[in-house]
């Protein structure tokens, strides 16, 4: 398994850590990529130098480049700032530039956790201080071991655990054997990325690219119990959204549209919605593990769609 060091700025830090969070934004000003990790593995917090310590961490979700202006609507204050201004400048601060909407690289971290200042961790002799983003390590072997030592000890004492969305790392037994990560609980900001991405950011139902009226729609909505789960979305174009959680349009679990005829004898309209009926989903993930689930659509076909 490996973790991941990431450099950042003590505000960032200072500000997130007020308050326990589900997740967060770990943004970079460049937009780059970042293919590092792999699900649930350890993103730990460094401050920029001359305060060369770890300071927290999280576990990864994805990576994904987004406008800043999307960033800041699905992630809000978890980017770490305390509004859109502020988080704009900063980023401004770091490119060097007066773009208006900046596409930055978002790593989401889910279940973050903030040491208290006598938890922090001085950096391994490895990680040099000339080093701008981050570095890597295996947890195996040499500095990455100890650290992931450092890091399981305060997070099994009381006083990191009252600061944070208590992580989920179990071992094999010994005190610090082999770690094993279970899949973290994800937010509503890690759901909409996962859901954005794996539709390839077009609509589900019409191939629709715009991304600013594209929505991460919930199957079964969080407030009956759906869970923030990729199998429990579908990305909708913004209109057929609020159809689909109005019970006017509906997927099958063949993965086909079904429109009802409420739309027309209740608003005398809807020629362009008819025209999806028994259409096959223009757009499905490419992974079989990512299809929406049959169980999700069987309950919004008989729970709420209008026949």
């Amino acid at each position: 398994m490996k973790l991941y060091l990431g450099v950042t700025d003590k505000k960032w830090y200072e500000f997130l850590a007020e308050n326990p969070r589900e997740e967060v934004n770990f943004w970079s000003p460049s937009g780059a990529g970042f293919k590092v990790l792999q699900p649930n593995e350890l993103f730990l917090f460094k401050l920029h130098a001359p305060l060369n310590y770890i300071v927290g961490g999280g576990f990864f979700v994805s990576h994904t480049r987004l406008p800043l202006s999307l960033a800041w609507e699905t992630f809000g204050v978890n980017n770490g700032a305390p509004d859109w201004d502020t988080c704009l400048q900063r980023v401004r601060k770091y490119r060097r530039t007066d773009d208006a909407d900046p596409v930055i690289g978002c790593s989401i971290l889910a279940s973050p956790f903030f040491f208290a200042r006598h938890d922090w961790i001085p950096s391994p002799p490895s990680f040099k201080l000339s080093t701008v983003q981050g570095k890597s390590y295996a947890t195996e072997e040499g500095d990455g071991q100890k650290l992931f030592a450092q890091v399981w000890d305060r997070l099994r004492s009381t006083e990191a655990s009252a600061v944070s969305a208590q992580p989920k790392i179990i071992h094999d037994g010994s005190k610090y054997g082999t770690p094993y990560l279970t899949k973290p609980r994800l937010g509503q900001g890690a759901f909409r990325v996962l859901v954005t991405d794996a539709y390839g950011r077009r609509c589900a139902m019409t191939g629709e690219r715009t991304l600013p009226v594209l929505d991460a729609a919930h199957i079964k909505p969080f407030a009956r119990n759906g869970p923030h789960d990729l199998q429990n979305g579908l990305l909708m174009r913004t209109d057929l959204h609020k159809l689909f959680d109005k019970g006017y349009i509906t997927v099958t679990p063949e993965l086909t549209i079904n429109v009802s005829p409420r739309i027309h004898t209740e608003f005398s309209n809807g020629r362009i919605y008819y025209a999806l009926q028994d259409q096959p989903l223009a757009v499905v993930p490419t992974k079989a593990s990512d299809l929406p689930s049959p169980e999700f659509l069987k309950w919004h076909n008989s729970e709420v769609f209008r026949e």
